[in-house]
């Protein structure tokens, strides 16, 4: 098949992260608070399709939507066209249906004004323009479906509609060629301009419905988008204040930030202080109070004092700017659902054009008179009744309003994929620090074993984990600044994840880290080990320190839980979610947390090498595992389980392996995001249920399979509010999405 000008643009995604239009060779632009109008198109019922350009799918005939959503909400001329065409066609259908009912409406007979033949002509000319021009979008997305080869929703209306009319136009020029079976009692053959006309305008008002719903379903990312502040206070070396547009923001760039703005980008407090309001990321609006050396967001909500940042990230490297792009690509993503609609689109429309020209042949043999006018008005109202328009939408709708609305509360879902694997999740796994705690332990005991004092014990300590970003290292680096102590010249710096640090110090080996690090070198800590576990027992974290070779102290890290975790953890619980904590950590610090907050089982001194394999292991029992981490070490973790789900205030690496992100790093998080994930599929599910029952029921009623029992004769222009009106209650029903309580 010739490749025509709509494949040679059209690509189809190999999956949700691809970035790339390997036809050309363009990169696809991502989101960003600011973003310049873009070049590629999508569908929202078949998503894998991606053009330059705007035009029409060639998979539904559905018109593309701009892969990046506009900060400011641009004229939608699809919309105002589909408008003008719906309202200037219903202006001239009125008439003709009046005409073509006068004679049913009991005492309105229009024969004495008009007669037979004048009144089929002023039909004929009304009804043109309605069919021709109101619907000759449809004929050209059935036109291109044929040369496509992909028969869709708009095949059926367009040959039902134009079979209609052009029967009717025959009837009226050349109704001498017509055999018996098509004349009525009056000898005339009947016309269907009024059923052409009523159908097109009844598919056009379903269009509009239908472009305006999916336009709010974009709401939740313009909302977004909005939150940023349009300009920012520079404050430049000399002191000089300027306002400059956000755009215009530059990395390390001092920016002012004056009571009731929203703070421009990502950032760092250099000095002042104030309270923070961080529903942006975490859906609560209670602020946060902040300080110099504090992070900031942009867009969030300065409350009440004045502070100097120094930006960090800017553009499309800001928090918000991510948030925007995964989820414009979430919403475009494929959840598994969406293949048994697929599987059935494939065959209908086939099936659907058979079951008509069955239904043609049926009633023309036995069928009353006139029989070819029964069978012709029966086999127009099965292909416009079957249309499969909500069939399409039935997935895609609800997972676009689902992944915008969790957006807005915190949880961000990198795909359709992730949300409805949340939904099936019988077994939480837990990572300790950062997860469960704050992921800010503090440096609460020191205690000395030999010929070291504390001071020193802090010193070599601070001088080790300089090179570390582990979170205990941040610290003890605190605590030794906090008492003015310098860090220990050391070298040789070694980290070994899940252990500890092995470095030199004037040419002798020190070790800090925990008792699999002292075993590896070969240092007994047997003497010190009552001593380590009544700090652990406490909650403490014990590292020990270990001076060629020889025990020198202990030194004891506390990370308190966040104040959030019982809450999550005891609503997880009653939820039926079995919960397990997967910690580096000592067994009895590890046992003491979780005896405080009620988890059910406790894998302690395990490496990320071994939290992967567990994970692996659960998954043989048959469990459904998602996993919540924050740092480099749970990346692969959080990529084996079947939803890994990232802290926000965790590392980049854990993020990108994970399938949903709490932004603010708020375990309640994972509460929402499986709530809002278990009402995301039952919508889903409701809509595919509206859409299999409409045409299991629609078609056979349309064939006429009442009529031999009751006499009931569905008319075309029924059929067409039918469909119209199925394809809006799907729309509808995943609206309900936003109001969903969670």
């Amino acid at each position: 098949m010739p490749r025509d000008h709509t494949f040679h643009h059209t690509h189809t995604r190999s999956n949700g992260n691809d970035h790339n239009c390997h036809a050309h060779g363009h990169a696809r632009h991502s989101p960003a608070v600011t973003p310049a109008k873009s070049d590629f198109y999508t569908c929202p019922m078949h998503p894998e399709v991606v053009q330059e350009g705007p035009g029409n799918c060639p998979k539904c005939g559905m018109a593309l939507e701009p892969v990046t959503i506009a900060v400011q909400t641009e004229e939608n001329t699809e919309f105002n066209d589909m408008s003008r065409r719906f309202w200037i066609s219903l202006a001239l259908t009125f008439p003709i249906f009046l005409l073509a009912m006068g004679e049913m409406i009991p005492g309105q007979s229009l024969s004495w004004l008009l007669p037979p033949q004048p009144t089929r002509w002023i039909q004929f000319f009304l009804a043109t323009p309605v069919v021709m021009w109101g619907g000759w979008p449809f004929f050209e997305r059935m036109w291109t479906s044929f040369r496509n080869r992909h028969l869709n929703m708009f095949t059926l209306i367009g040959i039902g509609t134009g079979a209609a009319w052009g029967f009717s136009v025959a009837a009226l020029l050349v109704p001498e060629m017509f055999p018996a079976g098509f004349r009525g009692h009056n000898g005339e053959v009947g016309i269907y301009f009024e059923a052409a006309s009523v159908i097109v305008v009844l598919v056009l008002l379903g269009q509009v419905l239908e472009l305006k719903a999916r336009d709010r379903t974009a709401g939740a990312i313009r909302t977004l988008m909005d939150m940023a502040p349009k300009v920012a206070r520079r404050v430049d070396p000399d002191g000089t204040e300027t306002d400059i547009p956000l755009e215009q923001v530059a990395t390390n760039d001092i920016l002012r930030v004056r009571p009731g703005e929203k703070i421009p980008v990502d950032g760092i407090i250099q000095s002042g202080r104030s309270s923070v309001d961080e529903a942006l990321l975490s859906g609560e609006s209670i602020p946060v109070e902040k300080g110099p050396g504090d992070s900031v967001t942009g867009a969030t909500l300065n409350v009440n004092g004045t502070f100097l940042m120094q930006a960090r990230q800017v553009g499309s490297a800001t928090v918000l700017a991510r948030i925007v792009q995964m989820v414009g690509e979430a919403q475009r993503s494929r959840a598994p659902l969406q293949k048994l609609a697929d599987r059935v689109s494939g065959i209908f429309v086939p099936a659907v054009i058979a079951i008509a020209a069955i239904s043609f042949a049926i009633w023309s043999i036995w069928g009353p008179q006139p029989a070819y006018a029964y069978a012709l008005a029966s086999s127009v109202t099965v292909l416009i009744i079957a249309c499969p328009c909500a069939l399409g939408l039935a997935t895609p709708m609800s997972v676009m309003v689902g992944v915008g609305r969790g957006a807005t509360m915190g949880v961000l879902i990198r795909n359709a994929e992730a949300l409805e694997a949340m939904s099936k999740i019988d077994t939480l796994v837990v990572d300790k620090t950062g997860t469960l705690t704050d992921g800010r332990p503090k440096l609460t005991s020191i205690e000395s074993l030999g010929s070291w004092n504390e001071e020193e014990i802090l010193r070599l300590a601070a001088g080790l984990e300089l090179g570390s970003e582990h979170p205990l290292a941040a610290s003890i680096l605190a605590a030794a600044e906090d008492r003015k102590l310098s860090p220990s010249l050391v070298s040789g710096f070694q980290s070994i994840p899940g252990q500890g640090i092995v470095a030199s110090l004037n040419g002798e080996p020190v070790v800090l880290g925990n008792t699999k690090l002292m075993d590896a070198q070969g240092i007994d800590v047997n003497s010190a080990g009552d001593r380590a576990n009544t700090m652990r027992s406490h909650g403490q974290t014990v590292m020990f320190l270990a001076v060629a070779n020889r025990l020198q102290g202990l030194i004891g890290v506390a990370d308190p839980v966040r104040e959030s975790t019982p809450e999550a953890i005891r609503a997880l619980r009653e939820e039926g979610v079995h919960i397990i904590m997967l910690t580096g950590d000592s067994r009895i610090t590890a046992k003491a947390v979780a005896s405080t907050l009620g988890i059910d089982e406790v894998y302690a001194e395990v490496s990320p090498a071994q939290k992967h394999s567990a994970i692996k292991r659960l998954q043989a029992e048959g469990r459904k595992v998602a996993m919540a981490g924050d740092g480099v070490n749970d990346a692969p973790a959080l990529a084996q389980a079947h939803v890994g789900i990232a802290m926000g205030n965790g590392t980049d690496v854990a993020m990108e392996s994970a399938g949903i992100t709490l932004l603010k790093g708020d375990l309640r998080g994972i509460v929402k995001a499986r709530r809002l994930s278990r009402a995301t599929v039952q919508n889903i599910r409701q809509n595919l249920f509206f859409a299999f029952i409409y045409n299991a029921l629609g078609v056979p009623v349309a064939a006429g399979a009442l009529y031999p029992a009751f006499g009931i004769h569905l008319n075309p222009m029924f059929a067409a509010a039918a469909m119209s009106l199925s394809s809006v209650s799907v729309i509808v029903n995943a609206l309900r999405l936003r109001k969903t309580a969670l």
